[in-house]
């Protein structure tokens, strides 16, 4: 199942990544204004993520999976604060924007996403069950 589901998620961000790279202008509204160089940064973080992803799925070096796993748990926390001030932005627009129904999920889906990173990057102390 972990191999599924590192593909899976290796695939997310990859397409996150080429999404981020060449249409960036939704990441930069939702970008708090406190982050320097909105562009770059959303540049970056795109080329981040397809590293990541790339990381993941390799089949060479354990330690590269799981710097790839570190890498992109990180990264889902780093880019949380947009997340959220998506979704302040967002509520606070006649109607409620997207809704709760969607910003709900989105934010719990987060800490998910941080955990599915190490987990499938090998990263988390897993105890092995006896012989």
């Amino acid at each position: 199942m972990k191999p599924g589901v590192r593909w899976l998620l290796a695939a997310f961000y990859f397409l996150a990544g080429v999404i981020h790279i060449i249409r960036p202008a939704p990441f930069l509204t939702i970008m708090p204004g406190w982050v320097p160089m909105p562009e770059a940064v959303v540049l970056w973080t795109g080329v981040a993520e397809i590293l990541g992803a790339l990381g993941l799925v390799q089949g060479f070096s354990l330690p590269l999976r799981r710097a790839a796993g570190w890498g992109l748990a990180l990264y889902a926390l780093c880019v949380w604060p947009a997340n959220i001030n998506h979704l302040l932005l967002d509520m606070a627009k006649p109607g409620g924007g997207l809704g709760l129904a969607y910003h709900g999920p989105r934010m719990l889906a987060q800490p998910a996403i941080i955990w599915l990173a190490l987990w499938v990057g090998e990263c988390l102390p897993l105890r092995k069950r006896p012989a």
